[in-house]
């Protein structure tokens, strides 16, 4: 049975157990969970990340649950990432363009696996 959670608002949830459409949705939320766990940020400081995305989201009509909202949650982690430090906005851009070039050479269902000339622009 699918309900919301009070814990994480617009996570849906079957039983017990956060419901993830999307391997990166899941794959998302561990990396918000291990880098919070990891000491890079406070949960507070990650509500607020993930409430400001949101917002923006609103402001643009694309909020809501699941893929939408786990875009929000993505983009709130890079911002964490680039205002600690642990990255530059720049990387983070350098990669997702990376990730993409990589994704558009892999055939379906294989593992996407980046290269060196997937940085070159």
């Amino acid at each position: 049975m699918s309900n919301q959670s009070d814990e994480l608002p617009g996570t849906l949830r079957d039983d017990d157990s956060p419901r993830f459409q999307a391997p990166w949705q899941a794959q998302a939320f561990a990396m918000a969970v291990a880098l919070h766990e990891r000491g890079l940020f406070t949960w507070s400081e990650w509500t607020r990340a993930l409430a400001g995305q949101i917002a923006k989201a609103q402001v643009t009509g694309d909020a809501g649950l699941d893929d939408n909202y786990y875009h929000c949650w993505l983009s709130a982690l890079e911002t964490l990432i680039a205002a600690k430090g642990a990255s530059s906005e720049k990387e983070l851009l350098d990669y997702q363009r990376a990730w993409g070039r990589a994704a558009a050479r892999t055939s379906h269902g294989q593992p996407i696996e980046l290269q060196r000339e997937d940085f070159e622009s």
